[in-house]
C-alpha cells in the first residue's frame, strides 16, 4: 500500500526518505502532513526547544564541600550534598 517516498529537508535543503513504515505509523496515529525536515534536523530542532535546567553551586551545610543541585537554594534552609543529605534522610 505505501511506498518510500524522497523528501527534501526544510532546514538543510538534504533528501532523505520517508519509509512506507513511517508513513504507515504516521496513518495510524492520524498524522496528515508528511514530515518536512530530515531525522538529523527534527533531532536537532527537538534539542534546542527542550528545557534547559539551571544548575547552581552550593557549599554543603554539614561537610562543607562544594557540590552541585538542580534548583536554587533558599537561605532560609539548610542545603547538603548527595552524601549528607542520604545520611539526614534516613
Amino acid at each position: 500500500m505505501y511506498q518510500d517516498k524522497t523528501l527534501v529537508c526544510r532546514n538543510c535543503g538534504g533528501e532523505f526518505v520517508f519509509s512506507a513504515g513511517e508513513q504507515e505509523f504516521y496513518a495510524e496515529h492520524g498524522f496528515k502532513n508528511e514530515p518536512v525536515r530530515c531525522p538529523d534536523c527534527r533531532r536537532a530542532k527537538k534539542q534546542s526547544t527542550r528545557f534547559q535546567r539551571e544548575i547552581f553551586e552550593i557549599v554543603c551545610a554539614n561537610c562543607g564541600k562544594v557540590a552541585t543541585i538542580p534548583f536554587e537554594p533558599r537561605h532560609d534552609r539548610p542545603v547538603y550534598c548527595s552524601e549528607c543529605y542520604e545520611k539526614h534522610n534516613i
